[in-house]
């Protein structure tokens, strides 16, 4: 399993703790807001927009809140925040590298946290240029392989995304990731849905062109440390990582945290 593959699902259980604390709300909201602002607040003619409002209501975002976020973003309703996203390049253990995405209103705050959150994390500020070279934007969807009425199998999924763009379907366990040119992520999620099979995410992420394997569990349990570390921030929207860390290293620091 790539080093993506397996991130993408370690992610996907952080995303579960994260709901439950409420952090993966906020990120949400903001996502949806921006998504309003840059395209208008109808999720019809805004392909953008729709999907960070399926997204959020996958993960039991309230109604209302998103409604008022569509509305704050659209001009419709006041308290609206003027973000900016920034890109900030970091360098972690074993050489592993991260791309740090913000959305912030207060760009000298985000630039602080994320460098002090790093330097006591082992990792080091790279620069501009350095680490986004190994990663690619991608269009990423994500199908649950469980759903209501049926079993998606990779060939159903294969079969009704090909004509549509995708790339590349792997195997992330519970779920398939749908790999695509950026541009071609509206098309396959519009291609799924056609062919009756719901999915979880769609939306453009970074994807590393070169995995790191880390194979020590003591080196892993420090990426981690770091990831976590940074994504915690309030004004952290993604970590993008290009760690390969194998299924044995991860159950070997399961253990070690035991």
């Amino acid at each position: 399993m790539s080093g993506h593959s397996k991130w993408a699902t370690t992610k996907h259980k952080k995303a579960a703790i994260d709901a439950k604390r409420g952090k993966l709300f906020a990120k949400l909201i903001k996502n949806i807001e921006i998504a309003a602002k840059m395209g208008g607040p109808d999720p019809s003619g805004n392909p953008t927009l729709y999907d960070a409002i399926q997204k959020a209501k996958k993960q039991s975002v309230p109604n209302k809140n998103i409604d008022s976020a569509v509305k704050r973003g659209g001009g419709l309703e006041g308290g609206g925040v003027d973000y900016e996203t920034i890109m900030y390049e970091v360098y972690g253990p074993q050489g592993v590298a991260l791309l740090v995405e913000c959305l912030t209103d207060n760009r000298n705050r985000a630039a602080m946290e994320v460098r002090t959150a790093v330097t006591r994390n082992g990792g080091t500020m790279a620069d501009p240029g350095s680490v986004s070279r190994l990663f690619n934007r991608k269009g990423v969807v994500v199908v649950p392989k469980t759903q209501e009425d049926k079993e998606v199998s990779e060939d159903d999924v294969l079969e009704a995304t090909l004509d549509a763009g995708a790339e590349e379907v792997k195997d992330l366990g519970d779920t398939f990731e749908v790999q695509s040119e950026a541009s071609d992520v509206v098309a396959v999620r519009t291609a799924l849905q056609d062919a009756g099979i719901d999915y979880d995410s769609a939306e453009v992420q970074f994807v590393a062109t070169l995995d790191i394997p880390v194979a020590d569990p003591e080196a892993a349990g420090k990426v981690f440390r770091l990831v976590d570390a940074v994504d915690d921030l309030d004004d952290v929207q993604n970590v993008f990582v290009n760690a390969d860390i194998a299924d044995e290293v991860l159950e070997a620091l399961e253990a070690l945290d035991a």
